[in-house]
């Protein structure tokens, strides 16, 4: 679980119009005093940490050498949707695996584990659940694909910032202004508001420590 933290991706900003510069203007405007407005949703985001995202099987399984390789699987086409309505945050994200054997010589299943692990904050794993993935190979087929599926439940007040912080973050500065040259999202109470209410859904193979130890040093 320490590789998968320290691997989390850098997580978006929740339930809130963030404006750059100082000021704020219509979604997808450029103001007159230059600021861009980006709206960011308070559903997590769906990611695939790194070294996770593939996974190798070796035969025999003790070996690491390249003709030993039987089967390399990568998780693709990752996608996610959200339903916001009610108290809580609900994402489903889907994915494809797709797979290559070295030896087509006959028809064969390949069962993959995948976890999805919901993260607050960029280390705070909150909910984890471990899945499986069936592969099927046609006879003398190389690639096989399947589809697969994770989903979180967020609730609607852990990822919303303060009425405050929102407010700090959206007021609109005129140049001039004694607030005007500071950036609000530098302050430590912003930073750890927006951390705070971060979240992500987070998909990959569930990797042993020899196949995570593997995708670190290839």
């Amino acid at each position: 679980m320490t590789t998968l933290r320290s691997s989390l991706l850098k997580l978006s900003v929740a339930g809130l119009a963030l404006c750059a510069l100082a000021a704020c203007s219509r979604k997808g405007e450029i103001d007159e005093t230059g600021g861009i407005l980006a709206v960011r949703s308070a559903c997590p985001t769906a990611a695939i940490p790194a070294m996770t995202g593939d996974i190798t099987l070796f035969n025999p399984a003790s070996s690491r050498d390249a003709a030993a390789i039987d089967v390399v699987a990568a998780v693709a086409n990752l996608r996610s949707t959200c339903s916001e309505t009610g108290d809580q945050f609900y994402t489903e994200a889907t994915f494809d695996v797709q797979a290559r054997r070295s030896d087509a010589s006959g028809p064969r299943e390949v069962v993959l584990p995948y976890f999805s692990t919901v993260v607050r904050g960029g280390n705070a794993v909150i909910a984890k659940r471990v899945g499986e993935v069936r592969l099927t190979f046609a006879p003398g087929e190389y690639r096989a694909t399947a589809s697969a599926k994770a989903s979180s439940y967020v609730d609607r007040a852990s990822a919303t910032l303060p009425a405050e912080i929102q407010s700090r973050i959206t007021n609109k500065r005129k140049a001039g202004d004694a607030d005007a040259a500071l950036d609000p999202m530098a302050a430590p109470d912003v930073r750890a508001a927006l951390q705070r209410t971060s979240f992500e859904l987070l998909v990959g193979f569930n990797l042993t420590q020899d196949q995570l130890r593997y995708n670190a040093t290839r």
